[in-house]
């Protein structure tokens, strides 16, 4: 890989990391359209830890974009669980507890997906998931459950409105995040959607979601990523795609935001439609 071929890889995917469109899937076809997937290129145990880790520059973007609404859960669930545990009840403290209960709910939320990827992480690193037929399948089948989502969810509950109901339904969609094709945002703001939030919340709620998972799977490959990328050609093509991963998923995250609060999720669902079926087309044809 060289240094070019990292950047538009960065570029991939801090665009699709937020965006529902399914950034596993856009790499992996990026990558086999840079030839990358030939001999002398990634294997897939490769592409997938350069991915893992290059996604900690779009864990970056959000935590920075979010940086008040993390500061203000992350002090809130501690203050708020030490009043617990004093006992205090009342008004006094409603915003820490408030916080508080919204910092169990990613957490809650995050668990599925967790234990998931690591009972299933060799499946995820093998060749399975870099089949075309995988994420065209997954681009379909994800754009019509994201319209079934946009019609029968109500978009009322904002995310202060958000239990532990909604935390596990989202927290359950995110597992199918796993799946190249699926977008993790996509599956969670469906979820989201279908538990009767309203788009931007469910946008929000995704976003804070995917800081415990991006952060896992990021931090556990960076290891294994400084094996098998180990010459310091590759390493330089890692912190500049992860860095550019960065910048990209920032702007993401604030154009995504912006739209849903006037618009339906309807221009990716399109979108999604077009690619997998394209890409089914192209796994047919032998690609």
């Amino acid at each position: 890989m060289n240094l070019l071929q990292a950047i538009i890889l960065g570029i991939i995917q801090g665009l699709t990391e937020f965006i529902p469109i399914s950034s596993s899937g856009h790499l992996i076809v990026a990558q086999k359209l840079m030839g990358l997937d030939k001999p002398g290129g990634l294997s897939p145990e490769q592409m997938t830890a350069f991915v893992a880790v290059i996604q900690l520059g779009t864990l970056a973007a959000v935590i920075i974009y979010f940086l008040s609404d993390i500061l203000t859960i992350t002090l809130g669930w501690i203050q708020g669980n030490l009043m617990w545990l004093q006992g205090h009840r009342g008004s006094r403290g409603y915003n820490a507890r408030k916080s508080a209960r919204l910092g169990w709910l990613i957490i809650i939320g995050s668990i599925p997906a967790g234990v998931a990827g690591l009972l299933a992480k060799k499946i995820i690193e093998g060749s399975l998931t870099k089949s075309l037929w995988v994420i065209g399948t997954s681009m379909v089948v994800w754009a019509v459950i994201l319209w079934i989502a946009e019609q029968v969810g109500n978009k009322r509950r904002e995310m202060e409105h958000a239990g532990l109901r909604e935390a596990l339904v989202v927290g359950f969609f995110q597992v199918f995040s796993l799946i190249p094709g699926s977008s993790r945002s996509g599956t969670t703001i469906a979820g989201a959607l279908f538990s009767g939030m309203s788009r931007e919340a469910a946008a929000r709620f995704s976003f804070l979601l995917s800081i415990p998972i991006i952060a896992a799977s990021g931090l556990l490959e960076l290891r294994e990523a400084f094996h098998i990328l180990s010459d310091s050609t590759s390493m330089v093509n890692l912190a500049v795609s992860t860095l550019v991963s960065a910048v990209v998923g920032y702007a993401s995250i604030a154009f995504l935001i912006s739209y849903l609060r006037r618009n339906s999720t309807l221009l990716f669902i399109v979108y999604r439609l077009i690619a997998g079926v394209g890409l089914l087309g192209l796994a047919y044809k032998g690609w």
